[in-house]
């Protein structure tokens, strides 16, 4: 039986998770469900689809994935389901998965059509718990839905070069449980753009000029351990994700403070490279 993962903005104070938990089990006999994470900042898609695009790729091909993150039907917010990449994604069209697949073109993706033969206005249980069931008893894509063509894009979440190409705008993508700031700018990006120039990282009045490798590849382990520099050491570097990423080693949000809170930066605030 294939395994069904949940990423949503539900939470927890909420019944909303038990619920579709609860829904999967009247639908199959023992099911395999694993959450990814129902702390998404609600209504944010692009959140959603960084955790779940680094996710995904670490389960066994034919999962399901339940996306329930601005899930609600509406005329501009259809429902599709996509098999990408060997996994299956049950969502609403809102661009989600226009991120997920950035790089991968689907095998296949349809709009659910199922939605008048149920009564509901809570369709990741009524609806998308259904696709997942019948795609977990070996159903396929086209019993549920029509082809569609086209995905929406979001479009202004990639950074922006300048046409000397001396410049990436870009801006901050996701801010990590460490407080660590992860920007839309990949390392395939700045590798292209900059072809091994010097380079100025600007995020507000901060500024660095070291991307490392790792967290641990900006401590000095070569001297005495009294005289390094470790508590509120500013890093770059770029992540499992291929992401740039601005960090504060070992930082502790709750105590010390972060990237985030020390850098002055959220979600979708600007951070830029400049090439010399």
């Amino acid at each position: 039986m294939s395994i069904i993962t949940l990423t949503t903005d539900f939470g927890y104070k909420d019944h909303f998770v038990s619920a579709v938990k609860g829904a999967i089990h009247c639908e199959l006999k023992d099911p395999k469900i694993i959450d990814i994470s129902h702390n998404i900042s609600p209504f944010n898609i692009v959140e959603g689809a960084y955790v779940l695009q680094n996710a995904f790729v670490n389960f066994p091909k034919g999962s399901i994935h339940i996306i329930g993150i601005d899930s609600e039907k509406s005329p501009e917010n259809q429902h599709i389901a996509m098999l990408l990449e060997g996994h299956y994604f049950i969502c609403a069209n809102n661009g989600i998965m226009s991120l997920i697949a950035a790089q991968v073109t689907p095998a296949k993706v349809v709009e659910i059509d199922i939605h008048d033969a149920i009564q509901s206005n809570f369709t990741v249980l009524d609806v998308f718990v259904k696709v997942a069931a019948h795609i977990s008893r070996g159903g396929t894509l086209d019993v549920i839905g029509k082809p569609l063509k086209e995905l929406k894009v979001l479009v202004d979440i990639t950074p922006k070069i300048n046409e000397q190409s001396t410049i990436i705008k870009g801006s901050v993508l996701y801010v990590d449980n460490y407080g660590n700031v992860i920007t839309n700018i990949r390392k395939s990006t700045f590798q292209e753009i900059g072809k091994s120039r010097s380079f100025t990282v600007n995020a507000r009045n901060h500024q660095f000029n070291i991307i490392h490798s790792c967290y641990s590849d900006a401590i000095r382990f070569d001297i005495p351990k009294s005289q390094r520099e470790e508590d509120g050491k500013r890093l770059a570097l770029f992540n499992s994700a291929g992401y740039l990423e601005l960090a504060i080693y070992k930082s502790n949000p709750q105590t010390s403070g972060s990237a985030s809170s020390l850098f002055g930066l959220n979600y979708r605030d600007a951070v830029t490279i400049t090439f010399d």
